[in-house]
């Protein structure tokens, strides 16, 4: 049994940390925190569990916790994770790992010295879908892949409005934007897919100096962009053009088109509202519909309800890498390399010129 920690039990932990480990036979819940004893001691209550802390060094220290999983604010993950790398325990970082690709190299290398099994969540890397898709590729379903095109909704981030509850967004030093959060994901499960980017040439258009602040009457300082483009080259040689657009509501879709010398699968949401590394898909080659095998899907949520399923696979790959004694997928040296992927869309967005990832 793997004990786990949950600092910042509230929001986004709630609704897919939480009932993801509940619902794993291999994982237990002992302790959870968040910035206030009130508030840490309500969330326990609220899922059963036996322990709550108003400080993440605490819960990281306690001899009941064997994986701390990090689901504050991108800035506060490097403060709890060197906690959790301290006290010698696991650790699950949200992504983004850091604040930008300094921090998480610093990160990787911490991680890497402290002996322990570190994993991030890009849940896409675990998704069923984005697995078989790339077992397709691998076994020449459409022949050598030779473009990739993604387009994706990234509501509610890079809109001329934006939730109260996320107005603390709009300042890049904070490391949530449309580029890391919600870009930084669809690129990783392209990635799964496909293979990692090495050449990109990018636009980040921030045409907001400021935005609303939804119900509010306000407004804030917008330093983040409104849209991520972007082509480049895979490591396989193919070529990727990207296009993510930002929104102030709910995304309205995904769509994948991965052209190989002898056909072509595309890719599509199995329903609305959903991000493309939250759920099931419809896959079809050469237009023809194809059902990801039921071996492929291991863990016990459907899909059909939102992030818990493939954060729940996430879980299960740490428990095997726990097992075997092995680095899970994506582990934070991953990570690091994901965000020099990003640092290098900044670049190029900045200079104008195409750049190198690396």
């Amino acid at each position: 049994m793997i004990r786990a920690g949950i600092v910042g039990a509230g929001g986004w932990a709630g609704v897919s940390h939480l009932p993801a480990l509940a619902g794993l036979a291999g994982f237990e819940v002992t302790a959870v925190a968040t910035t206030r004893q009130a508030s840490a001691d309500q969330a326990a209550a609220a899922h059963g569990v036996p322990l709550a802390f108003a400080d993440a060094g605490t819960l990281a220290a306690h001899p009941d916790v064997d994986l701390v999983v990090v689901s504050v604010k991108a800035a506060g993950h490097a403060k709890v994770i060197r906690a959790a790398l301290e006290a010698g325990k696991h650790v699950l970082s949200e992504w983004p790992l850091g604040v930008d690709a300094a921090e998480a190299d610093d990160l990787a290398r911490a991680a890497g010295a402290a002996g322990v099994v570190h994993a991030v969540n890009l849940q896409g890397y675990q998704s069923p879908d984005a697995r078989y898709v790339a077992d397709l590729l691998a076994a020449g379903a459409i022949g050598r892949l030779e473009s990739a095109v993604l387009v994706a909704a990234g509501d509610p981030l890079g809109g001329a409005r934006i939730a109260p509850e996320l107005a603390w967004s709009t300042d890049p030093a904070g490391g949530t934007s449309l580029l890391t959060v919600m870009a930084g994901h669809f690129l990783a499960t392209l990635d799964r897919m496909a293979g990692s980017l090495v050449e990109v040439s990018a636009r980040l258009p921030r045409p907001y100096d400021h935005v609303d602040v939804a119900g509010t009457g306000r407004t804030v300082p917008n330093g983040v962009p409104a849209q991520v483009l972007l082509h480049g080259v895979l490591e396989n040689g193919a070529t990727a053009s990207v296009a993510v657009h930002g929104g102030s509501g709910t995304p309205d879709g995904f769509f994948v088109k991965l052209v190989g010398a002898e056909g072509m699968l595309t890719v599509t949401p199995a329903r609305p509202g959903m991000y493309m590394h939250w759920t099931d898909w419809d896959i079809k080659v050469d237009g023809e519909p194809v059902k990801v095998p039921d071996d492929y899907r291991t863990v016990p949520f459907d899909p059909a309800a939102g992030p818990v399923a493939n954060v729940a696979a996430v879980y299960e790959e740490i428990a095997r890498s726990i097992a075997e004694g092995r680095r899970p997928r994506p582990d934070f040296h991953a990570a690091a390399a994901h965000h020099r992927v990003l640092a290098a869309i900044e670049r190029s967005a900045e200079t104008g010129t195409a750049q190198k990832v690396g």
